[in-house]
């Protein structure tokens, strides 16, 4: 894909003029995308796609995000059929990733930064890494993720959680004595106070999630309240200035919802009207929650992004897309995620409202 001068919306070029430090996207070629795992797909798109945004049912959203997009489609020319944007802080800093994870398409992490051109594209990898996510940022200039030092053909990889800061890079795992076999711990989102979210994978197979301080080096369980033990599976995917902290948890068996369990401790969950899977991947100071909500099953599922706001969700799709994730939101209102497109590859997206 190629974004020049001419190709930018007058609106998004004055914008990120003021905002990010540039006066209008530079030519270059460009691909991205994203995920909680080790894996992939593909992405190479018109410099702008259109975002279809609807309210469920009669519920009012009640703001600027029911207005409408200005989308483009980010993707590293490494690999234009795989790439995936995880995270968005308030300067436009972006976390992601290419590469699908198969065997010998290895996920390979970076930092995006405007003007958005291919040689905008950092590489973030953990050393001696095989395979690194850069899953979240922050504005201090911390990132976090996960790596491996596997890259298998059944993708069965062993992964590590770990935070980088200053160009060094520390490996984090939640301590337990009864891990997944191979081990499965990640971190998937960090505010400005250098708190972190995270999960690890237990031998029953159940996701338990967490806090880490980075500067305490303390661990906290994130857990819902009112249910006796550790509970259900539960995956902390993101956390804001605030302290609140979103993700997601098997309800039942067949039925996942999204929580945010504010610092004050009140637990709000909040399922997409109809969906059997409802994920919040990020949370902004605002209490903007984003995720993704899936409806019908096997091969009839259609997974799409949402915002929720206040007890009020948006749905939101890449037009033409399969499938759209969200899975970063700023203070801005800005978007990150990614969506499958006709030719079935993973691509990355930045929205603008």
């Amino acid at each position: 894909m190629k974004l020049a001068d001419q190709h930018v919306p007058r609106r998004l070029s004055a914008r990120a003029g003021s905002r990010f430090g540039v006066a209008a996207l530079t030519s270059g070629a460009l691909v991205a995308s994203a995920a909680l795992a080790l894996s992939g797909c593909s992405g190479a798109g018109r410099d702008t796609v259109a975002l279809a945004a609807a309210e469920s049912g009669s519920m009012r959203m009640g703001s600027s995000l029911a207005d409408s997009y200005q989308v483009l489609t980010l993707n590293d020319r490494r690999d234009l059929t795989f790439n995936q944007l995880l995270g968005i802080n308030d300067e436009g800093a972006i976390a992601g990733y290419f590469g699908s994870g198969a065997a010998r398409h290895p996920n390979k992490g970076y930092v995006l930064r405007a003007p958005f051109a291919q040689r905008d594209f950092g590489n973030e990898n953990f050393p001696r890494s095989v395979q690194t996510q850069v899953t979240g940022l922050n504005d201090r200039g911390v990132t976090v993720g996960f790596w491996s030092r596997q890259n298998t053909a059944s993708m069965s990889n062993a992964n590590f959680a770990f935070y980088s800061a200053g160009g060094r890079f520390v490996g984090v795992g939640f301590p337990t004595g009864t891990p997944a076999r191979p081990p499965v711990d990640q971190l998937l989102g960090v505010n400005d106070h250098d708190v972190a979210v995270g999960f690890f994978t237990n031998s029953a197979g159940l996701n338990r999630g967490y806090t880490y301080d980075i500067i305490t080096r303390r661990f906290a369980r994130v857990l819902v309240p009112g249910i006796p033990g550790l509970g259900p599976s539960l995956t902390a995917a993101a956390i804001n200035n605030h302290g609140d902290v979103a993700g997601f948890y098997n309800k039942t068996a067949s039925r996942v919802i999204a929580f945010l369990k504010l610092r004050s401790g009140r637990f709000i969950t909040f399922a997409y009207p109809g969906a059997a899977m409802t994920q919040a991947f990020g949370v902004n100071d605002f209490g903007e929650v984003v995720g993704a909500y899936t409806v019908g099953s096997g091969g009839s599922a259609v997974t799409h992004g949402f915002t929720w706001l206040h007890g009020h969700f948006l749905s939101i799709g890449i037009g033409g897309a399969s499938s759209t994730t969200i899975n970063g939101v700023n203070d801005e209102g800005d978007l990150v995620g990614f969506y499958t497109d006709a030719k079935g590859n993973t691509d990355g997206f930045f929205a603008l409202p």
